[in-house]
């Protein structure tokens, strides 16, 4: 699994004109789901993403969570956290997860990260064309990959 946490001021996905859901401040994650993954996978992101110290404490440094703000998530999937574009300029998604499979497993995700972070958690509409917009504190961006992906066991904590 593979997701894009932007730490977000306001963060909303409109779709067809419409504002769909929305958040304040917190964390905009979007979630790619890779042919291979499995519920460790979920299991693993759920836990990481709630407790990333990313937040800013009183002395200015990046030492408080999600958790410790008591923020918001805005959730949306995004299979083209896949692309292969090593070959060519037209990017293939072989890795990613086919449709029926990713949709099972990115609601399962929703679910898992919702009891972990205890706190609203927002979503686009799977397989839909989303527009997200994103006010990006800081900017922070981080980039995560459930560790049998990466090969580091330095991941696992």
């Amino acid at each position: 699994m593979r997701t894009v946490v932007q730490r977000a001021g306001e963060a909303s996905v409109t779709i067809g004109g419409a504002v769909h859901s929305g958040i304040g401040a917190g964390l905009l994650v979007l979630a790619g789901i890779s042919r291979d993954d499995t519920e460790a996978d979920l299991a693993w992101m759920s836990r990481k993403i709630p407790n990333l110290r990313i937040f800013e404490d009183d002395e200015g440094k990046m030492n408080r969570s999600l958790k410790d703000i008591g923020g918001e998530l805005l959730v949306v999937s995004q299979f083209t956290l896949y692309a292969d574009a090593s070959r060519g300029n037209r990017p293939g998604f072989s890795e990613s997860a086919p449709p029926e499979v990713a949709k099972a497993l990115f609601d399962r995700f929703v679910e898992s990260i919702r009891r972990e972070a205890g706190c609203a958690v927002k979503t686009g509409v799977f397989g839909a064309d989303m527009q997200v917009s994103l006010v990006n504190d800081g900017p922070v961006t981080i980039i995560l990959e459930s560790p049998k992906k990466s090969g580091s066991s330095a991941l696992l904590s």
